[in-house]
């Protein structure tokens, strides 16, 4: 009786620890799923450098500056003129969320826009502003003027953080 009582305890500590175990490797704890670009983008602004970053608690977003290295080169070097031909910068606003790692901390969670503006290739030219939005990130047709023209703005105003 002995016997068979730790034979079968035996069968069943072997199959918990059979079940319990994944087979397949774990992602690294630094991968975030949840906010990659999915769509059809003209860039990938995540291969970009950062210029600046900001939040919105009110709205539980997060956001950041991204530009190509013209853009980059231009922000960091301080200077007021205008941004040069061929500058490309974008948003990339996400929804927050908790981080699992570190309480109290936020980390990025679906993406909620990307908004770009490429600065023109001739100096007569206007700047050009494109807004993508949903999942996957597709661009929004038939924005009103006024809206674009703010939105330029907003996004060419803004400054290169301070990194020590």
């Amino acid at each position: 009786m002995k016997s068979s009582i730790k034979a079968l305890l035996l069968i069943v500590a072997t199959s918990f620890g059979i079940t319990g175990c994944e087979s397949r490797t774990p992602e690294p704890a630094s991968t975030n799923r949840p906010a990659a670009l999915e769509g059809q983008l003209p860039y990938n602004p995540l291969a970009w450098k950062a210029i600046t970053a900001w939040t919105n608690p009110r709205q539980g977003t997060m956001s950041t500056l991204y530009g190509n290295d013209t853009a980059v080169t231009h922000v960091r070097s301080g200077s007021a003129d205008p941004y040069p031909r061929n500058s490309v910068l974008a948003v990339v606003t996400w929804a927050q969320r908790e981080d699992p790692h570190w309480f109290g901390a936020k980390i990025p969670s679906h993406p909620q826009s990307v908004e770009f503006v490429t600065m023109p290739s001739t100096p007569e030219g206007q700047p050009v502003y494109a807004r993508y939005q949903g999942s996957p990130l597709a661009q929004v047709q038939n924005m009103d003027t006024d809206t674009v023209r703010k939105n330029v703005a907003s996004i060419v105003s803004e400054r290169a953080a301070v990194m020590p």
